[in-house]
Order: C-alpha cells, then sequence, then structure tokens
C-alpha cells in the first residue's frame, strides 16, 4: 500500500517533469514513507494526442458552419491526423528519429493556420538541421490540433497551462467554485478517469497535489473533488508554488470541500508531519508545520510542529521513478537554440542553492520563503546527485532550477564535474553581476554549462538602480559578451511598465535591447509586463514606488494586485510592439528597421547613442588578479623545442598545446617554460588548483620578478587557450 501518492495536475510542461514530486519523493524515500507519484498531465497528453485519442475527439463534436476557416480544414483532414499522430508522437519522443526526413519534406504533415508562420525554415535549421526543423514541424501540427480543441471542444485546454484565468488574481473563490458545479469537460474526463486507475492501482491513504501555476489550480480542484466523491477515505493536500505565493491570507472556507490540507514554503517538513499525524495516526492533536485545514467549521493556519525544516543536505537527491521518462515529447516552438531549451530535451531538475543571495530585487517576492531563505549546498553533494540522477534516469542533461545560481558555486561545480572527468550538459538562472568574468564563463563552458537566463528587467540604468537589481546595463552587456564568446548561449528576461517608467525609457529600452542582441551578446529574450506582487517591496511599500494599489477583500488569492501607475502612462499598449521585434530580433531580423516601425502609435525617438552597447564592451576597466583567486590549466601537456636565440638573446622554449580546434603555439625564455612546464603538470585538466598568490610566489622564488612573465605575450596567449584565473 503506498501511503502517500505525489500528483502534479495538468499541465506544465511536454519535455520534462516538473521537478516537485520528484523532490518529494526523493526526501521521503529518506524518511521510510512509501510513496508514488505521477505527472497527471503527460499522461492526459499521451492519452489525447494518439490514434484512439484523436478519432474519439473527432467524434466528440459535430459539424458547425460557423466554425472557423481553420478549424473546418483541420476536421476535413481529421483522418490524416488520425493517421499520422502516432508516428509524430513517437519521434517527439525521440524513438523515430528517421521520420524527420519524412516530415521535412512537408507533404507528410496535414497543415493548418500555424503553419502560414513558416518563412525560411533552411535559413532557420540550415539544410542538413532535420532534427530540429523536424520538431518545428511537428510542433506546429500539435498547435493546429489544440487550436482545435480550444475551438470545439474545451476553450481552456493549453499544452503547459489549463483554465490558468480561473488561477490568476482570484481574490474569490466564487468563479473557480461556480465552474466546478458544472460537468467536468472532456479534458477533465480524460483527466479523471487516469487518476481513478492510479488510485486502483495505487492505493494510497493521502495524495498531495503540487500546484505550481495558475494553470494547475483548477485541475487540482477537480482532481480533489472527484477524490471527496468516490474515494472519500483518501486524504487530499495542496501545495507548491500557487498556494505558497497566493494562498498565504486563506480565509474561503469552501475551499475544504475539495482539500483536507494545504501547505505552505518547502514541502518536506509539512508532508511528514501529515504522514506521520494524518496518514499513520500517530497523534490525536495535530501539531503540524504551515498547514491550513478546517477546524471547528473556521479556516485554521497550524505552525504548532516544534521541528525545524530539513537542510538541503538532508533532502536526499531527487527520485524520478514511477514518471515515465522515456514518453516525455520535446518540441520547438521557436527557432531559437536558446529559446528551445525550455521545450526541448530531457532535463534532470536539481538546485544549487534554496533561495536567492541577492533577495533584494523590489519587484520579487523577497518576503516569502522560498526567496529569502538562502541556504546552498555543497558543490560536492551536487555532484554526487548529480552522478546518482545519471544513474537513475540514463540522462545527463540538467537544469538547475535556481532563483539565481551562485557565482561561487557555479565555480566550485564546475570545478568537481572536471575532477571526477563528468561529461554532462547544464543551464541555469543566474544574475548578469561582474563576478561572470571571460575566465569564469571558460570554466563553466568547460564544465557542460550551455546557457543561462537571467534578468536584465528594464534595460535603463535608473530604473535597474530603482529596481535594487545590483547591476548597469554597460555591466550586463560585458557579462553577457563573457558568457557568448565562451560558447554559452544567453536569455535576458525583459520588463516593462515598471512603476514610473516613463514612455521615453520604454524606447530606451528596447534599443539597448537591439544593440545587445545585433552585437550577439544575448540570443533570446522574454517581455513581460510587470506585475505587483503583494509580497514584494513594491507590493509591501506602494507609496515609495509612485503605486496606487486597488486593493480589495482577499478571501483566497492574493498576490497580484491591481494598480495605478501615479505617472499614468499606458503601458498595455506597448505590450505588441516590444514582443513583435523581439520575436525578430531573436531571428537575426530587422536590426535597420527604425524603433517607431515596431508600433502603431506614435512614439519618442530613442536617446541611446546607436553605439552605446559597443562602446561598454571596449570601455570595460583592468582588474588584476585576487591574491586568493585559482589558477586552473583546463589542457594537458605541450610538445616542447628549444628556439636558439639570434645575436647573442637567450634561447627560447616553444611550447605546441593541441588544442581540440587548433594547436596554440607560445614562445618563452627557456628557464620560464621549463618552470611553467613543472606547473602545468602539476594543474593539467583541473587535476589540481592552485591559488594565484602562490603561482606567483612559486615563479618568484624559481626565476625572479613575475610581472614581466605573467604579462608577456606568451602567457597572455596561454591565457586566451585555458589557463584561467577564476
Amino acid at each position: 500500500m503506498t501511503e502517500v501518492l505525489l500528483i502534479t495536475p495538468p499541465f506544465t510542461q511536454l519535455n520534462t517533469p516538473y521537478p516537485a514530486t520528484a523532490y518529494l519523493k526523493g526526501f521521503l524515500n529518506t524518511r521510510g514513507i512509501r510513496s508514488h507519484q505521477m505527472d497527471l498531465g503527460i499522461e492526459v497528453i499521451l492519452e489525447l494526442f494518439s490514434s484512439a485519442g484523436l478519432k474519439k475527439l473527432f467524434e466528440e463534436v459535430e459539424f458547425d458552419s460557423d466554425w472557423s476557416d481553420n478549424v473546418q480544414r483541420i476536421y476535413a483532414l481529421r483522418s490524416d491526423y488520425v493517421k499520422t499522430i502516432e508516428q509524430v508522437m513517437s519521434f517527439l519522443q525521440g524513438h523515430n528519429p528517421t521520420l524527420a526526413r519524412q516530415i521535412c519534406t512537408e507533404e507528410f504533415l496535414p497543415e493548418a493556420s500555424r503553419f502560414e508562420t513558416l518563412d525560411e525554415l533552411d535559413w532557420a535549421f540550415g539544410s542538413m538541421g532535420f532534427q530540429d526543423k523536424a520538431k518545428h514541424l511537428a510542433t506546429l501540427y500539435l498547435e493546429d490540433l489544440s487550436d482545435f480543441i480550444v475551438e470545439c471542444v474545451d476553450p481552456h485546454f493549453g499544452f503547459s497551462r489549463y483554465a490558468e484565468r480561473l488561477g490568476r488574481s482570484a481574490n474569490s473563490f466564487d468563479e473557480l467554485h461556480a465552474h466546478l458545479q458544472e460537468a467536468p469537460t472532456y479534458i477533465d474526463e480524460l483527466t479523471l478517469d487516469l487518476l481513478q486507475k492510479k488510485i486502483a492501482e495505487a492505493d494510497p491513504k493521502l495524495v498531495c497535489f503540487s500546484v505550481p501555476f495558475p494553470g494547475n489550480l483548477y485541475s487540482a480542484f477537480r482532481c480533489a473533488q472527484f477524490l471527496k466523491q468516490h474515494n472519500p477515505q483518501v486524504k487530499t493536500a495542496m501545495g507548491g508554488g500557487f498556494p505558497n505565493t497566493e494562498l498565504r491570507d486563506l480565509k474561503e472556507v469552501r475551499v475544504f470541500d475539495y482539500f483536507d490540507f494545504i501547505t505552505l514554503d518547502d514541502g518536506e517538513r509539512p508532508v511528514e508531519q501529515l504522514v506521520e499525524q494524518v496518514v499513520r495516526g500517530k497523534g490525536e492533536n495535530l501539531n503540524l508545520k504551515r498547514t491550513f485545514y478546517l477546524k471547528e467549521g473556521q479556516v485554521y493556519h497550524d505552525n504548532s510542529c516544534p521541528f525545524p525544516d530539513f537542510k538541503q543536505s538532508e533532502v536526499g537527491t531527487p527520485d524520478y521513478s514511477d514518471l515515465p521518462l522515456d514518453r516525455y515529447i520535446s518540441v520547438i516552438e521557436v527557432a531559437n537554440p536558446m529559446h528551445s531549451l525550455w521545450s526541448d530535451g530531457r532535463w534532470n531538475k536539481l538546485t544549487m542553492a534554496h533561495g536567492c543571495y541577492w533577495a533584494k530585487c523590489t519587484f520579487c517576492d523577497v518576503s516569502l520563503d522560498y526567496i529569502k531563505l538562502y541556504e546552498p549546498i555543497a558543490a560536492k553533494t551536487l555532484v554526487d546527485r548529480m552522478e546518482e540522477l545519471i544513474a537513475q534516469t540514463g540522462e545527463r542533461g540538467f537544469h538547475f532550477v535556481d532563483e539565481a545560481a551562485p557565482p561561487a558555486l557555479m565555480r566550485e561545480v564546475a570545478l568537481e564535474i572536471i575532477r571526477r572527468k563528468l561529461t554532462v550538459t547544464w543551464w541555469t538562472n543566474i544574475r548578469f553581476e561582474k563576478s561572470f568574468t571571460m575566465d569564469l564563463c571558460k570554466l563553466l563552458q568547460a564544465s557542460g554549462c550551455i546557457a543561462v537566463s537571467g534578468g536584465l528587467e528594464v534595460a535603463s540604468d535608473r530604473l535597474l538602480a530603482l529596481i535594487d537589481k545590483g547591476v548597469t546595463v554597460e555591466q550586463v552587456a560585458r557579462v553577457t559578451r563573457n558568457f557568448t564568446e565562451s560558447g554559452i548561449m544567453v536569455h535576458a528576461y525583459l520588463m516593462y511598465g515598471y512603476p514610473t517608467q516613463t514612455v521615453q525609457e520604454t524606447i530606451d529600452s528596447l534599443e539597448m535591447v537591439r544593440q545587445l542582441f545585433e552585437l550577439n551578446i544575448v540570443q533570446s529574450g522574454f517581455w513581460h509586463q510587470f506585475a505587483l506582487s503583494a509580497h514584494s517591496p513594491v507590493g509591501l511599500e506602494p507609496e515609495a514606488y509612485g503605486v496606487i494599489p486597488e486593493m480589495k477583500e482577499i478571501s483566497f488569492a492574493n498576490n497580484d494586485v491591481q494598480f495605478r501607475d501615479k505617472t499614468g502612462v499606458n503601458h498595455d499598449r506597448f505590450s505588441f510592439g516590444l514582443k513583435k521585434s523581439l520575436f525578430n530580433y531573436m531571428h537575426g531580423l530587422g536590426f535597420e528597421m527604425p524603433l517607431r516601425e515596431w508600433f502603431d502609435f506614435k512614439i519618442p525617438t530613442t536617446s541611446i547613442p546607436p553605439n552605446f552597447i559597443e562602446n561598454a564592451l571596449y570601455e570595460e576597466e583592468f582588474i588584476s588578479p585576487k591574491t586568493s583567486s585559482k589558477i586552473i590549466w583546463l589542457g594537458g601537456l605541450p610538445q616542447q623545442r628549444i628556439v636558439p636565440g639570434k645575436k647573442g638573446r637567450p634561447d627560447q622554449l616553444e611550447l605546441l598545446f593541441h588544442q581540440k580546434k587548433d594547436v596554440l603555439t607560445i614562445r618563452l625564455d627557456q628557464l620560464s617554460g621549463e618552470w611553467l612546464v613543472q606547473q602545468l603538470e602539476q594543474l593539467k585538466n583541473g587535476q589540481m588548483i592552485i591559488s594565484y598568490g602562490k603561482f606567483k610566489e612559486a615563479y618568484e622564488a624559481a626565476i625572479g620578478d613575475f610581472e614581466p612573465f605573467w604579462y608577456s605575450k606568451g602567457m597572455q596567449q596561454l591565457r586566451g587557450g585555458g589557463l584561467l584565473v577564476v
């Protein structure tokens, strides 16, 4: 018998499991608690997008002449969809790679309106990029089917969300409750049928729903409602990102017609207490951790458990067992290599550090534990967990899902990966801070880092200071240059509509972004409009930021707050132009177009010089290495050859370093060259690391003055070829 069933309700990601249940299952393993997990979202997708599923779907509807032309076309081609869906899904699961060539003929898949956006496919993917090109075409094919479902079957459907609107800013429970009184939709019925089968199979005592986003909320409630009706002996609980941010002020009694418990913040201790006291019945009086439940007809928040939260070193390795890892599907929505990382490929999810080491950004939920309680994990422990997950899943791709990965810890993780000669591919979220030197970026790339994402937010130094981002636009440009030139892709989160932002600042911000993309030091980005969070510094002190909140009575969700900006600027009208321009910039297009061309209303001329970012890259100040910095050599040993000195000059030592793409040849005076080779013997391939200070002392003890040696032409060449100071 299973004590706990962990469920991610529809829908999150298609290509990889959302990690919350895997994190919890890994923890429960360390406590001897029997658990099972289910990604109900991918199960529904696999059921729906099958030949039997599509056949049933098309039978569910009757032709209607009022349908859009697009939907009528899809319905007319329904037999082609039923015929091709199994092969397409198999291909997207990585099981049928040869189908790519057939898909790329553009004669295999039925095509509807999504394919109208296709242009210059060969330019985007190259003449030989069959796999990615085919994934993109297959993604458009699925999106056409999604359009059919939304128009004809269920308007709430979406591949990465379901009935999202019902969960957004739902200060009152009324609308969601009313929808739950209606008959289940077609998608609901698929979901509930799969849930019932899993309940019969696992026979759990407690079902915990992890709800990370508003787009999971409705399904979680629908499933909990079903369990109350058909399996009333099973206790239900909800936790995850949505309740952690939205339900902290919960007063709505009707919520507990569906859920017995709602937990907040880190789930390990709250779930363990539920198991011990509710499932195993070890306590007559409940002493729970950050848990809401109904007590004497009122919503009661119980935080009487005397035990502290578990340290990150104690929570165990995430456990992905029970999940159909070989059946997730990789899709490519946009022909941009960086952008596709969120939807393409299987990624094991890990966290380098709990919380955020900066925790100052004024738009962020810095008052909540998931941000403010910063706790890094030791590099050796992290890489141990990476090796455990490789053994468990067979996958060597890792996405570190940090709020902002700490640069010092990233350095140590990279060194540990290199020491163990571990071949992995990884990416994470960062702050664009000056710690990311060219040398550190090269080290990260050598360890397998392929991409980083980070918040540029509003590309305006005045607003970045107001946000307390701790960076400037020039600094961001230099850091993104360092990553890009090291072979690491960069995605920038961009924001518009921050309080007091003027129209001029919005246009200037767009010009900054245009230059970053034109210089190819940022490869991907996403604009989002500022949202006022009740738990952010702006939300807690709105007057200090020129914001007038529109407060409502809160009985259910409380996070996004409607507000008026005292400047009176209508930021909504910029949305289309900002996103359209960015879409083009990500594809290498439109850099020469005046900014006014992206908008259907008059805008001011940018005040940013056209070479602002380029100049920032050239004006970088020289910083001498710190004594405590580490010397790392990523290469092997060189071939050596004595070059006789001319006209009485001393002999030189020529060193030939065979690297992956070329041969690096440098010359040093013979004594210095021989000393250097001795050092590289110890340092080769990251085997040993010494400080810059010790390196300098050793040279001065053996040879003499260090500065002429360190800044010689040969050593500068070697610095560019893999001798790093980090």
